[in-house]
């Protein structure tokens, strides 16, 4: 049943492909020296940009790109009250995901947590999500493969859980346009969360994501830019091998993006 409901969910998202005329999207990825791709989604001419749209359909794992539907299905399981609800620091360290940043060993408040990346949080909310409700979310949502076979309860940056740039793109538009099985104030507590940066001229809301599972290092940046005139949903995925130096590698997530949406003028 999963493989048959993923082939679907993949040809109504290429049915739903309008291909359009582009300048070099590609060259924000040479200044960066990485290998990936943006896709990108005009709300208001209906229309799928690409800087390659074969990369676009590739599943990789979500990283931390996840947290933004896992807030919305611990609100909805009510497993937290809201964003400002403290998780106790569980007193041990994995250093394999986490050893390289001591400062999120500490209580904190779910905001904080999607905020600063903190994945131990998430990683607890989730024991207490458990399995059949994200099987249960993850398909009303149409999210990634539903693949939930890793055992590890970080499914999201390890396994054979999937989703594509463009899965993540539509996701994003659904949740904009409220259309998911989730509650107006829970929406409306998740783009708050979101909220990245605001100027006279646009808003950004938006989650980086970072994992590294078999020996790459997999780099997103995914949300939607609003201004007065349009909105444009976005996911930019890098990925280069763990061996292969870049120092600007996370921060070539955001510059990528906002070099293309200049390019196309969203911003």
């Amino acid at each position: 049943m999963k493989r048959h409901y993923f082939v679907l969910l993949v040809t109504l998202l290429v049915f739903e492909v309008k291909v359009s005329g582009q300048t070099d999207l590609q060259q924000a990825f040479r200044e960066c020296g990485i290998k990936g791709s943006t896709t990108i989604y005009d709300y208001k001419n209906q229309k799928w940009i690409y800087s390659d749209s074969l990369d676009a359909q590739k599943l990789s794992l979500p990283a931390s790109t996840f947290k933004i539907i896992n807030l919305l299905i611990a609100l909805e399981t009510k497993v937290i009250r809201d964003e400002n609800e403290v998780v106790k620091w569980v007193g041990k360290t994995d250093t394999t995901l986490y050893g390289y940043r001591p400062e999120i060993y500490k209580d904190m408040t779910v905001r904080e947590a999607f905020e600063v990346s903190a994945g131990w949080v998430f990683i607890e909310l989730a024991k207490k999500i458990g399995r059949k409700n994200y099987a249960k979310y993850l398909k009303a949502c149409r999210y990634g493969n539903v693949d939930l076979s890793e055992k590890g309860a970080d499914f999201w940056n390890f396994g054979r859980f999937g989703i594509s740039p463009q899965n993540q793109v539509a996701f994003m538009k659904a949740v904009y346009e409220e259309k998911l099985p989730f509650s107006k104030r829970n929406y409306g507590i998740l783009k708050e969360v979101m909220f990245v940066e605001k100027t006279n001229d646009y808003t950004i809301r938006a989650k980086t994501g970072w994992t590294r599972d078999g020996g790459i290092d997999s780099g997103w940046w995914v949300g939607y830019v609003e201004s007065r005139e349009n909105t444009y949903f976005f996911a930019t995925r890098i990925a280069k091998k763990r061996t292969e130096q870049n120092p600007n590698f996370g921060q070539c997530r955001k510059t990528i993006t906002k070099t293309i949406l200049k390019q196309i003028k969203a911003i």
